[in-house]
């Protein structure tokens, strides 16, 4: 079907099985005049979060790459009304989008090489994944932007909240626990003085609560990582190389990863796999492919290198 992002973009709709909520579904979203080819990448968003950045489409493009997106369940454009915005209990839920948008790309599309990039939260559902589909994996690279490899807090945040978090996702999954600073929003948005404009009805400024159950699914999903996992193909993890508060505005926002700690990517980057590559970003945002020049461009620029030498031709 036509796509929210215009005449020159489609939507695919992937049904899935249905979960306690009722019917899920997941959504592919493409350019269709792009040309098909042998290469391709499928990109994830995070949390709070859809596929917006045509910009970073025309990249993959312009580099010979079929470009993809997917719109995991109860995120942007498969939000369904019935359900809880963003919302799960386990990660691995997300594990039948990805295979299906997989399955679609390489078995019915004839996609050859494929590229899975992913931001934030995206990024750890990415990892583990890719991790336990290591004995057959389908996929011959991950780029990340900005992954979410563990909790942005106070060490009693990191401890006692966390063991707090896992006693009440699990007796009470849906409770309101707090939410996303608005600050980072405000800096993105047109409508607040930022550079972006997209559809804050899918990704609001305000963000989404959250949830016990999830972020109970989030904490175990680090812990599993931090344990060390096992991604079999060529890594490449980008971030800024600086964070700010992500509590407050402040005066940096604009030139730091004010979502993330920007050390916590880099330390547990390592347990990713045996190939892992780390490049900083100076300047970059927590969305690296949103922020001001150049930071933008040096972002673009090293994952292109870095794919011309670790993505089979």
């Amino acid at each position: 079907m036509p796509d929210i992002l215009g005449p020159d973009w489609e939507s695919r709709i992937i049904e899935l099985p249905p979960d306690e909520e009722g019917p899920v579904v997941a959504t592919l979203v493409h350019r269709p005049g792009a040309p098909q080819r042998a290469r391709a990448v499928l990109y994830v968003h995070g949390f709070v979060d859809y596929f917006f950045q045509t910009h970073m489409a025309e990249q993959w493009e312009a580099r010979g790459y079929a470009f993809y997106a997917l719109d995991l369940r109860k995120y942007g454009r498969s939000l369904l009304p019935h359900q809880t915005p963003n919302y799960c209990t386990d990660l691995a839920e997300y594990d039948a989008d990805l295979d299906a948008a997989v399955a679609i790309l390489k078995g019915e599309l004839g996609v050859e090489t494929l590229v899975l990039m992913a931001h934030s939260t995206g990024g750890l559902i990415a990892s583990l994944w890719a991790h336990k589909r290591r004995a057959a994996c389908p996929i011959e690279a991950l780029v990340f932007n900005s992954p979410w490899f563990d909790f942005n807090g106070s060490l009693f945040e990191r401890t006692a909240v966390t063991w707090l978090v896992d006693v009440l996702g699990g007796i009470a999954p849906h409770m309101r626990i707090g939410k996303l600073g608005e600050h980072y929003g405000r800096s993105l948005h047109v409508s607040t003085g930022g550079n972006w404009d997209y559809d804050l009805g899918l990704k609001p400024i305000e963000g989404f609560p959250v949830r016990a159950g999830w972020l109970r699914a989030v904490r175990r999903g680090h812990a599993q990582l931090h344990r060390g996992l096992a991604v079999p193909c060529p890594i490449l993890v980008c971030a800024s190389t600086e964070s700010g508060p992500d509590r407050r505005w402040h005066d940096a926002i604009n030139r730091t990863d004010s979502v993330l700690d920007v050390n916590d990517i880099a330390k547990q980057s390592v347990r990713l796999g045996r190939l892992v590559t780390l490049a900083r970003i100076e300047g970059g945002i927590h969305d690296l492919a949103l922020s001001a020049e150049p930071a933008r461009t040096a972002f673009f620029r090293e994952v292109f290198r870095w794919a011309a030498a670790y993505v089979p031709a």
